[in-house]
């Protein structure tokens, strides 16, 4: 899990990204948020600095994301992401884009680490709760 404040039109707003968020987005918005993550990578391409040249489906695409993480930071954020947008100047949210995607690799790469190591221990390894029998058991 990680949280990053991100300063918008003057307001430190926090970000949060964590495994909970695929399934926040997919329960608000019934999208699956890896394959629009990767629309909105092909949309930017190299460019990721000018959200300002995204089609409106990739700014609608940002924007949901943007919320979701926002509103897993900060349960006060407002309830839908029309309202929560309605507190930033025109375009100055998009700013944030590549903070964002930053924000979500770090989560990912995380995730993929973990799983990696402890792939690499055998299915029959059970050193981990055989110390624990042990020290309960002296």
């Amino acid at each position: 899990m990680y949280a990053k404040g991100i300063e918008i039109d003057g307001k430190e707003v926090a970000f949060k990204a964590s495994a909970a968020i695929p399934r926040i987005y997919r329960i608000k918005f019934q999208r699956d948020i890896y394959k629009d993550l990767s629309a909105l990578e092909k949309a930017i391409g190299k460019n990721v600095e000018d959200a300002s040249t995204l089609d409106t489906f990739s700014l609608e695409m940002f924007e949901n994301i943007a919320y979701v993480m926002a509103k897993h930071a900060d349960a006060n954020i407002p309830d839908t992401s029309e309202e929560w947008l309605d507190g930033f100047n025109t375009f100055s949210i998009y700013q944030v884009l590549p903070q964002l995607i930053e924000l979500w690799s770090l989560d990912v790469q995380t995730d993929i680490s973990a799983k990696k190591s402890s792939s690499n221990r055998s299915p029959d390894d059970n050193t981990f709760i055989f110390a624990s029998l042990r020290t309960a058991g002296d």
